[in-house]
């Protein structure tokens, strides 16, 4: 009974450290067009977020910059994956939207090829995302969060019912072991972000 209790808790043991690390061996593609593995950024705290130069939301890029500059000496990486597939606000090259974004928010986070996160040509990352933390809402307590909800409703009365990214944004924290701990919506409050960044770090 003990061999088999000890055998069992290897198993879970190992299941564990597997669905942990998986993160790091997924690969992602620079804007040189070089291939890397994440693995580049293990035991880094990580906040990985698809973006686009026309949004509403395009200005959190000077929030992203902010809590990259007070927080990557600590051991946060910022990983920025641009996406087109929402209302076409990420038009341009790769060349043309890191010249904006450095040029208007002056970022100096990672910032990655063009990608998609829904569908059949979506990246493997933003599957493996989805797959450890679903859509949990928007704030209905906040404006913003209820004219979201609307407009989303009215593209797809199901829409809260799957784990699909909703809109540009949308950002998922990863512990230093490659644990996806959390998902916040393009309207969650930045000190909501920012509060989950510090115990990461911790």
């Amino acid at each position: 009974m003990n061999r088999l209790l000890a055998i069992l808790m290897v198993l879970t043991l190992t299941l564990s450290v597997s669905a942990k690390s998986k993160i790091y061996d997924i690969k992602v593609k620079k804007g040189d067009g070089k291939e890397i593995r994440l693995k580049a950024y293990k035991r880094k705290v990580l906040l990985i977020v698809n973006t686009a130069t026309r949004c509403g939301f395009t200005p959190q890029y000077d929030e992203l910059e902010a809590l990259y500059e007070k927080y990557h000496a600590k051991g946060l990486e910022i990983l920025d994956f641009p996406c087109n597939q929402f209302g076409g606000q990420a038009p341009g090259s790769f060349e043309e939207i890191h010249a904006f974004c450095t040029g208007k928010f002056n970022i100096q986070f990672d910032q990655f090829d063009k990608i998609d996160v829904n569908g059949n040509d979506e990246s493997p990352l933003y599957t493996f995302l989805k797959s450890e933390k679903t859509f949990e809402g928007f704030d209905m307590d906040d404006p913003m969060g209820k004219r979201m909800h609307q407009m989303m409703e009215r593209r797809d009365k199901d829409y809260a019912n799957n784990s699909d990214i909703k809109w540009n944004f949308t950002k998922f924290l990863v512990d230093r072991k490659g644990r996806v701990i959390a998902r916040f919506e393009p309207t969650d409050k930045g000190e909501k972000l920012e509060n989950a960044i510090k115990a990461a770090l911790k």
